[in-house]
């Protein structure tokens, strides 16, 4: 019998919206709405610094295309057999409305991205990826719903009241799951982590100045701490292993050691505060305002 409490999985239908001959997919909505999410975090936190805001979207030009693009090569090389088989439709490789958009992927092409557009906009690559780390968090929240309507990323078997069902039948069962069994909701308890995140990266900024890279250095000791523990107790298909161990843990773990690195390093070169988050002679030219200005201001 389906226990009261647990957490439905939504029905296949509401995977995707039919607008017309337009198929709008559920799970694309969800990272569309994370990226908007974090464009608006990154402008209203550099704004504050003296950046207009139309920069950003003049940096997100550059990160969302190749965020996407790299975030779909890593899935496919991650995920060999899902892709490469006998007989196998080659075209799905791009299919990416079918789920597959992966994480680590996402940053590696979107960190490029930001680079290309901080280096076009003479802003500080640091300046800007320290501004945006809660902001990623907030769109890996609301991106982890897609992954709901998809009925994936969950874990070991449970029978705490919030587990997850999923249907019987879903091409995402291990076979041999017995009727009836729940699941630890692993897209929950990343959208709980990540939410959490983003208080201790807030907090932490009013104790330390939180500039210079260390902003994401916290964002990727946190998440990756974070996702190492969830894919450690997720069985619905997951990444390709490697010496045995899956490719999303390993990238966890080089996400921790990179996060460190940078806190170490960071801390010790720049104890002072970034003194602009403009690149050295990129800062736009303010024009003195006059007396005579102020005072007719006033009237």
């Amino acid at each position: 019998m389906p226990v009261p409490a647990a957490i439905p999985s939504p029905p296949t239908a509401w995977a995707e919206l039919h607008l017309g001959p337009l198929t709008v997919h559920t799970y694309a909505l969800c990272i569309l709405a994370g990226i908007v999410a974090a464009i608006l975090v990154t402008q209203q936190r550099l704004a504050r610094r003296g950046v207009p805001r139309g920069i950003v979207l003049d940096v997100a030009i550059w990160v969302v295309p190749l965020g996407i693009f790299v975030a779909r090569i890593y899935h496919v090389l991650t995920h060999t057999g899902d892709y490469f088989f006998a007989g196998a439709d080659l075209w799905n490789v791009l299919a990416i409305w079918d789920g597959g958009n992966a994480i680590y992927g996402s940053m590696l092409g979107g960190a490029l991205g930001i680079w290309i557009g901080c280096r076009r906009a003479g802003l500080r690559f640091w300046a800007f990826v320290d501004a945006m780390a809660p902001g990623m968090l907030l769109a890996q929240a609301i991106g982890r719903l897609g992954n709901w309507f998809n009925h994936e990323l969950f874990g070991l078997p449970t029978t705490l009241p919030w587990g997850l069902e999923i249907p019987a039948g879903d091409p995402h069962l291990p076979a041999g799951v017995a009727p009836g069994t729940l699941f630890h909701p692993l897209f929950l308890y990343e959208i709980v982590w990540n939410l959490i995140g983003i208080g201790i990266i807030l907090l932490l900024e009013r104790r330390f100045r939180l500039q210079r890279g260390r902003a994401i250095g916290v964002y990727l000791v946190w998440y990756g701490l974070g996702r190492s523990w969830l894919e450690a107790i997720r069985i619905d298909p997951t990444s390709d292993a490697f010496l045995g161990v899956p490719a999303n843990d390993w990238a966890s773990f080089a996400a921790v050691a990179i996060g460190v690195v940078v806190l170490v390093v960071k801390g010790r070169r720049h104890r002072d505060p970034e003194p602009s988050p403009w690149l050295p002679g990129r800062e736009p030219i303010v024009q003195d305002t006059t007396a005579a200005e102020v005072v007719a201001a006033q009237r």
